[in-house]
């Protein structure tokens, strides 16, 4: 039996298990308003569950602002010259956060850099990317972590985070299907695509850009 909501409606999220195959189930969702000074800002949160062995935990949530996901581009691009990666959604001076065609459309866009992102091995292998979407260690913090100038490791900052930060249940931990119980959704007031936000019953075309199936390792 799936999770209901405050509506008493079952919500059905995408199933991802293969028994040969390893996956990466990622989706960003839940906007929500930051007060940073003067000024406002939209963070979100980015799910994964995952059976692949490149990841620390198999269940993690974080939650991420827009400006993080250019550091993260720019670092992962230093990091493989020669590999072109996947574009953000275009930053535009005059974002609405009030918005939720123009905030549903960034969510689109960063959930599919996400996704490309973790379909390349070399881009998998790079610690930033783990800490950036399995902590919440600011960009600087990150850096100095993988640099080595920290008193934790990457596993260590991973594992101290699931630890005081879980919103899993611990058997999920073994799990790789996303039967997660949505939360409310919504910028000011705005209801925002419910069944993509909170990662529920998809669309064929929002399924094949959730879950990514990892090539499998080739035969020694």
């Amino acid at each position: 039996m799936f999770p209901r909501d405050k509506k008493g409606l079952h919500w059905q999220c995408l199933e991802v298990r293969h028994c040969s195959q390893e996956t990466i189930c990622i989706w960003v969702r839940d906007p929500k308003i930051q007060k940073e000074d003067w000024h406002s800002y939209l963070d979100y949160e980015i799910c994964i569950h995952t059976n692949s062995m490149c990841f620390t935990m198999k269940t993690s949530r974080v939650r991420r602002r827009f400006r993080e996901f250019v550091w993260l581009r720019q670092k992962l691009q230093s990091n493989a010259v020669l590999i072109e990666l996947p574009e953000l959604p275009p930053k535009t001076p005059f974002f609405n956060i009030s918005n939720a065609q123009t905030v549903e459309q960034r969510i689109r866009g960063l959930q599919e850099f996400l996704n490309k992102v973790v379909q390349c091995p070399l881009l998998l292998s790079d610690s930033r990317l783990h800490l950036f979407l399995q902590t919440q260690l600011a960009p600087e913090e990150i850096e100095a972590c993988v640099s080595g100038q920290t008193k934790y490791s990457v596993a260590d900052a991973i594992h101290k985070f699931a630890k005081s930060n879980r919103r899993f249940p611990e058997e999920e931990e073994e799990q790789t299907s996303c039967n997660v119980a949505p939360e409310s959704s919504s910028v000011l007031g705005h209801p925002i695509d419910a069944s993509f936000l909170r990662g529920c019953k998809p669309s064929k075309e929002q399924g094949d850009a959730w879950t990514t199936v990892l090539a499998p390792s080739p035969s020694k």
